[in-house]
């Protein structure tokens, strides 16, 4: 098979929420949550084999309701969580809850695509993150080098750390923190620094960008009107520990060092709508893949601010003779439209076709 070809894999449902499944070390997994207001709702555990080129799926129900965000425990790859919202009294609720898939799923494999479709198994319910006082979850973070014990949820202008016990069956509130100011302040994303022993957090309200010391709950640094709008998402970089992407609204990609937050470090400019989700690839961090809903994944090479600034992603005595090997900073390395497929199928905006990354970038969200 050509390595150009695409993989296409088409849902049922519309959805949003996306995550990679980390502890699974045997096979490139991800999960996907879909948004249905009709019917029961889905996780589509989705499987990519590199070398046949092919996709392997199963697909668990989620009856809570619609899925906005979803997130896979770094030490259990059976343990799961979801923020989802559900009516109650003519009304919507966010939550939150920790699930476990069950024992058997794997063995979906074995079916025909339709089979595994058709008869759906149903996730278990292992314990709710509600303690009755902070509702409208937005997201949920796991303790990124974890045992899969603790997890953080932002609710409203909540950040609430939570203990997990008896196998993932009861959650306790450890800690919390507070956003504080003018208004109906909400957070609106986050991301659990993978430094400094895991004790360190960065949220996103409004066009605003603040650290917290999870050990203290207290502010350690703001970055007030990071972007010209709403601040989308986060991530650190996993080799320089001062190092924070943010993207946003303002259809810009913005990389920070939090010990001094009065610049950006570097700007990207390359979409034309808003930025959805930044991720640094977790062995070149160089790599940046960012997605838009102008409907493009642009991957860009951001070697000045990388952890290896001189490095080359292939070896000089790996060209041929002649060859150089160099790229422009901010310079894309590739940029791919996303298509959506024949209707009736409703896709995932930027998961309706697997996309391979440049020989030697095994690229993981």
């Amino acid at each position: 098979m050509e390595d150009d070809a695409p993989v296409i894999y088409g849902l049922e449902f519309q959805a949003r929420a996306l995550t990679a499944q980390t502890a699974e070390t045997d096979a490139i997994r991800f999960l996907v949550g879909t948004q249905s207001l009709k019917f029961d709702n889905q996780i589509h555990i989705i499987d990519f084999d590199d070398e046949n080129n092919i996709i392997n799926k199963n697909v668990l129900l989620h009856r809570a309701g619609e899925i906005w965000h979803i997130g896979a425990s770094p030490a259990d790859k059976a343990v799961l969580t979801t923020c989802y919202n559900k009516t109650s009294d003519s009304r919507v609720v966010s939550c939150a809850a920790v699930w476990r898939m069950p024992s058997d799923w794997e063995t979906g494999s074995n079916e025909s695509p339709d089979d595994s479709a058709h008869n759906p198994q149903t996730l278990e319910l292992l314990c709710h993150l509600d303690d009755g006082a902070h509702s409208n979850a937005a997201c949920v973070l796991w303790e990124p080098m974890g045992d899969g014990k603790r997890v953080i949820s932002l609710a409203d202008n909540h950040a609430l750390l939570w203990d997990l016990q008896e196998s993932s069956t009861q959650a306790t509130v450890s800690s919390s923190a507070t956003l504080e100011g003018k208004g109906q302040l909400k957070f609106t994303s986050g991301k659990w620094s993978p430094h400094h022993n895991c004790s360190q957090l960065a949220t996103a309200n409004d066009t605003a960008i603040r650290g917290w010391d999870l050990r203290s709950m207290s502010q350690i640094y703001c970055i007030e009107n990071a972007h010209g709008q709403l601040v989308r998402d986060l991530d650190f970089n996993p080799n320089r520990q001062y190092y924070l992407a943010s993207c946003g609204d303002d259809c810009k990609v913005k990389f920070w060092d939090v010990r001094n937050v009065q610049e950006p470090v570097k700007t990207l400019e390359e979409h034309s709508h808003w930025v959805w989700s930044v991720r640094y690839n977790h062995s070149h961090d160089q790599l940046v893949l960012t997605a838009s809903s102008d409907s493009r994944l642009i991957l860009s090479n951001m070697v000045s601010i990388s952890s290896e600034p001189f490095g080359h992603l292939v070896d000089d005595e790996e060209l041929s003779e002649g060859e150089e090997n160099h790229h422009e900073d901010n310079a894309p390395l590739w940029s791919l439209p996303i298509r959506p497929l024949t209707p009736p199928v409703r896709t995932v905006r930027g998961l309706d076709t697997a996309y391979r990354t440049p020989p030697g970038c095994n690229l993981t969200l």
